[in-house]
């Protein structure tokens, strides 16, 4: 893998990587804005389809990203950007969450097979709070920082706990539809089958 400045002369590479950079600002806000909506509670009946999409979609980008070469920024190194206060976030989906927010994942399923306790909101947070990071720089202009941070902090941290995320609300959705009392299907089948 070889390491390319985004500032160098321009080059379709760089032309790539600057678009790639505008794809992954866009899809960073679209997840900020879904997390925060599910967070306000107003719309309870969808926060696990709005919250799949969401986690599903910011995925996507982050396989670009970590399918890509390094990406270094001609600086090396990184202004100062201020996070911002993640507790009303953090609160917000608490509550959202609450009696069904614990799991338990394998830390590391190719080295050890060591499990862990895990918080889908924890999660949550931690990757808006790691995109948002990167949205700041890329606002301030800083295109190279903002992709240099998205990357190195989907292969590092937020990649996976937006997965730990979408596999717990996946198990979620799954026993929702799929745990039905017995008879209740075998009603249903039965009406399925003669109408």
């Amino acid at each position: 893998m070889t390491d390319q400045p985004l500032t160098e002369s321009a080059t379709s590479g760089v032309d790539d990587l600057a678009g790639l950079a505008d794809l992954t600002a866009a899809e960073a806000s679209a997840f900020l804005t879904s997390v925060t909506e599910v967070a306000s509670g107003s719309s309870p009946e969808t926060a696990l389809p709005i919250l799949t999409l969401a986690l599903s979609q910011v995925l996507v980008a982050g396989a670009r990203l970590g399918a890509i070469q390094d990406v270094v920024p001609e600086e090396r190194f990184e202004p100062d950007a201020a996070d911002d206060d993640a507790d009303p976030l953090r609160t917000g989906l608490a509550n959202v969450f609450a009696g069904i927010d614990d799991y338990v994942y394998v830390i590391d399923p190719i080295t050890s097979s060591d499990r862990a306790d895990g918080s889908i909101t924890n999660d949550l947070v931690d990757v808006a709070v790691s995109l948002s990071h990167g949205l700041k720089h890329y606002a301030e202009g800083r295109r190279a920082e903002a992709l240099w941070w998205w990357q190195f902090g989907y292969l590092a941290h937020w990649g996976d706990r937006a997965m730990m995320a979408l596999r717990s609300l996946h198990s979620i959705i799954a026993h929702l539809r799929l745990d039905a009392d017995d008879e209740v299907v075998g009603e249903a089948e039965f009406d399925a089958l003669h109408p």
